[in-house]
């Protein structure tokens, strides 16, 4: 069989099918000189929330930003507790640390590789202020479990949606069932930028207009600070982009679909473990992850015909050094579990049937 030259991701291919849109808009932009909070900001924040049957959107320079506005806009501070994940990017609980907390890591179901919702209410304590599930490779949590116990615990409620911008749990957006849904746009993401971006979605005034003052050196009227802030603000090139993008996401999110149909149907070796759909989630597949005992040798396999595979992620947060003396955590088992087995291969809009078909071959060649 010959070998493939395939990627992780194509970026160009995406770019290439929509260039004349966004190199038009781009140039609206640099016409016009207003490179900062204008007018593309405006209607992306708009479009944003209407998209989602969010009250309030507001942009910010990164999907980390947004965490941290969150639970900046929630007051966590020195010796709070907020319980999340460890299977996720290391940004999740780096905000957390950031604030002066200590972020309390709960396992993760096994099946979804997302939070445990049975497990949360035992990590709950006196010191706890919020619960901040990640819907992790675009499928969304539990998420009507997870709200009622954060309800009944009086805890705020922040939604990591940087891999799941289009997903759903029983039809309802990630990202609204919270207090507030933080989404990245960093350019592998669904729906991506043109280099680092990210926003807020919030049902509440007076979180929206806090953000605003803090995502600009605490600032709404020029020259007037009435808190201390951030310089976090969307440039008017990456809202351009952003504008002409997010009426293609569910196209997009439709092919990642398609995609991740074909390989269940094409794969069928019985060393390999393929993602699990939760029936009430409608999943956006920012990647598409295997597990397999003896990783190494699978990834060697893989290699040998030139297919392209991510590790997402190879430790608990846990266990990263910077973490290691901030926030000690029992041994979690089904993330320490998740963590040796998993692998991610390619998963794209523009990915083709010939690529997918060959992937799924190689795979189905893979022995021990």
């Amino acid at each position: 069989m010959k070998k493939r030259n395939l990627k992780i991701f194509d970026l160009t291919k995406q770019y290439k099918g929509i260039s004349k849109e966004i190199n038009l808009k781009i140039i609206k932009v640099l016409e016009k000189g207003q490179y900062i909070l204008g007018k593309n900001v405006t209607d992306f924040e708009k479009r944003f929330s209407d998209k989602f049957g969010a009250k309030h959107a507001i942009t910010c320079n990164s999907g980390t930003d947004a965490l941290l506005f969150s639970l900046k806009c929630s007051n966590i501070k020195k010796g709070d507790e907020v319980i999340t994940t460890p299977f996720t990017y290391f940004a999740t609980a780096e905000v957390v640390i950031q604030c002066g907390a200590k972020p309390v890591f709960v396992d993760i179901n096994p099946l979804t590789f997302n939070i445990d919702y049975d497990l949360i209410e035992r990590a709950i304590t006196k010191k706890t202020k919020a619960i901040m599930p990640v819907h992790i490779f675009g499928q969304s949590a539990n998420m009507p479990k997870i709200r009622k116990i954060a309800y009944n615990y009086n805890l705020k409620l922040i939604e990591d949606c940087a891999q799941s911008i289009g997903s759903t749990y029983n039809k309802t957006p990630s990202g609204t069932f919270g207090d507030f849904g933080c989404f990245s746009f960093f350019p592998t993401k669904n729906l991506g930028a043109f280099g680092d971006a990210g926003i807020i979605i919030t049902s509440k005034q007076h979180y929206a207009e806090k953000i605003r003052k803090l995502r600009n050196h605490g600032s709404i009227v020029r020259n007037e600070h009435e808190i201390i802030g951030f310089n976090s603000r969307m440039d008017e090139i990456q809202a351009a982009v952003l504008n002409i993008k997010l009426k293609y996401l569910n196209k997009y999110n439709k092919k990642r679909n398609l995609i991740a149909k074909l390989y269940k149907s094409l794969i069928k070796n019985e060393l390999i473990t393929l993602p699990y759909k939760d029936d009430n989630a409608y999943h956006v597949y920012h990647q598409y992850t295997l597990c397999v005992k003896k990783r190494e040798k699978f990834m060697k396999h893989l290699s040998n015909y030139n297919i392209p595979f991510g590790i997402y992620y190879p430790k608990p947060l846990y266990m990263q050094k910077a973490l290691k003396k901030l926030c000690s955590s029992k041994k979690l088992l089904s993330a320490e579990k998740v963590t040796k087995e998993c692998i991610s291969i390619p998963i794209y809009p523009e990915l083709d049937y010939d690529s997918v078909e060959y992937i799924a071959s190689i795979i189905n060649q893979y022995k021990l």
